[in-house]
């Protein structure tokens, strides 16, 4: 290609637009602005109302043919937070860091792709699925965009996705699968009162308390060769009485499981119903399954996307199952997907920063990733 893209300068022009979740406008015409006089056809729609939406995707292709490799990403963000040393979308370059929200979460990723295919010529079809909405319920984002490309009978070889993988080094760690996740509301009844009069109230405190530990003492699985074990957490606790001298009317917690291969979601759902009714007749269990564990069995993309990460950093990548989930947990559904891209220490944080050599290595990565997916032009 002729037109070149800064990574770097691409990357701080779409940290400069406020997107945090759920996203449309101004960084999409950025990107698409970009994109365009690279040959790609760019595809913009909005889906969904408030509270959930709108939210913007864009689907950009060039080329025809097989094979075909897909970049996937996202453009909205988490909220900034208070305390910043700078602007969070006022983009800043401080000792060698490029700092703003996105700016590992995962905006620079996506500026190195789109500068990878500027300097990529090849075969077959290239794409972009980008959305507004990752970090939100993901409600009108990738399965939307999904959902497009079924419609045009649209279906990529190989998938892969920008997300920071990276740990201590860019390129220590491509993630090859995820693990499911469920958040579940337990709500244990009571009759309110005052704490003088106990005989005239029932706590569901207690009752709650056993619930807690009976889900504590659930031993899920060991895990396996690809996962580790899967894992229960309470993450908050709360009462219907702010008064310390009211026996509530009810107290619930909340908790979430991270799960592996050897779990499904409505079975873990069952689980967790019978052990607080168990514990606690009378509980009910609410859930949402945000989606099930997936894995990309051995493949030319675990091969290809290695490869150019040694090539480039000397490094042989940790072919990785930990930490969050991803859209991969969607896109599984189309063909091999795994995610790699920034070092991930500052995602999400106060100062959120992504090292300016990182992002060039991180084209030059993309550029081979492309080269070798693709092939050169006939």
């Amino acid at each position: 290609m002729t037109t070149a893209i800064d990574p770097v300068d691409l990357a701080a022009r779409l940290i400069a637009c406020p997107s945090v979740t759920p996203a449309t406008g101004e960084v999409f015409d950025v990107l698409e602005a970009a994109l365009k006089p690279l040959g790609f056809e760019v595809h913009r729609f909005i889906l969904g109302e408030a509270p959930d939406g709108p939210v913007e995707n864009l689907f950009a292709t060039r080329g025809r043919g097989a094979p075909h490799f897909a970049f996937a990403g996202h453009l909205d963000v988490v909220p900034p937070g208070d305390g910043w040393e700078s602007d969070p979308f006022v983009p800043e370059i401080r000792g060698g860091l490029l700092y703003g929200r996105g700016a590992v979460d995962m905006k620079s990723s996506i500026a190195a792709f789109a500068a990878a295919a500027a300097e990529t010529d090849h075969s077959g079809t290239l794409s972009l699925l980008i959305t507004g909405d990752e970090e939100g319920p993901a409600t009108h984002g990738t399965p939307a965009l999904m959902k497009w490309m079924a419609e045009r009978a649209i279906r990529p070889d190989m998938i892969l996705i920008g997300e920071p993988t990276s740990e201590a080094r860019l390129g220590d760690i491509v993630k090859i699968g995820r693990r499911g996740s469920v958040n579940m509301w337990i709500n244990v009844p009571g009759v309110q009162g005052h704490v003088a009069y106990p005989h005239r109230a029932d706590n569901p405190v207690p009752k709650l308390a056993r619930v807690i530990a009976a889900l504590e003492a659930l031993r899920l699985d060991d895990g396996n060769d690809a996962f580790q074990p899967s894992n229960l957490e309470v993450t908050a606790v709360e009462t219907a009485s702010k008064a310390t001298n009211v026996i509530p009317g009810s107290a619930a917690i909340q908790l979430n499981i991270r799960f592996n291969d050897l779990q499904r979601g409505e079975d873990l759902v069952a689980l967790v119903r019978k052990t607080a009714d168990e514990a606690a007749p009378g509980a009910t269990v609410e859930a949402k399954i945000s989606g099930e564990a997936f894995l990309t069995p051995p493949g030319p993309i675990y091969e290809i996307v290695s490869a150019a990460i040694e090539a480039e950093t000397g490094r042989n990548p940790v072919l990785s199952t930990h930490g969050g989930t991803s859209d991969g947990r969607f896109l599984i559904a189309l063909c091999p997907v795994v995610d790699f891209g920034l070092p991930n220490a500052t995602m999400h944080k106060l100062d959120e920063a992504a090292a300016v050599e990182d992002i060039q290595a991180l084209t030059r990565i993309y550029a081979r990733v492309i080269g070798a997916a693709l092939g050169s032009p006939p």
